[in-house]
């Protein structure tokens, strides 16, 4: 099973993708017909230090897309800091599975922290209410 999993892993990156699932993600947008970028810009958030976070896609309306398989709590954190320093930045998640508990024997989901935290997310693929927004 790893082979498989790191043979997809070298396709994203031939791709010049980070994951299969970001590769996915953007055969999608493409099939869709959907101008983003990937990557391409950098937003500066402050920590104890400044930061740098690189969205994975902003779609043509101005909606940034992060995809996530994992969502870690450095990652859950840096995004509230984010939205409390951006607040008019559209930022939306597309998990594997929202359904995955943050940590475990936790009983809150990546959608329930998604929901507390004012996040709009999906699972999978990017709503196409987002892409026609």
């Amino acid at each position: 099973m790893k082979k498989n999993k790191k043979r997809f892993s070298a396709a994203a990156l031939k791709a010049g993708y980070r994951s299969g699932f970001e590769d996915d993600t953007a055969k999608y947008l493409k099939e869709k017909g959907i101008n983003f970028t990937y990557e391409k810009e950098r937003i500066e958030w402050l920590d104890v230090r400044t930061r740098h976070y690189t969205p994975d896609f902003i779609l043509e309306n101005g909606i940034v897309i992060e995809t996530k398989g994992r969502f870690v709590s450095n990652d859950r954190r840096k995004h509230v800091e984010i939205k409390k320093q951006y607040p008019k930045l559209d930022l939306r998640f597309v998990f594997q599975n929202s359904r995955a508990k943050l940590y475990k024997g936790a009983k809150s989901s990546y959608g329930d922290w998604c929901k507390r935290h004012g996040f709009k997310y999906a699972d999978k693929l990017i709503p196409d209410d987002w892409l026609e927004e």
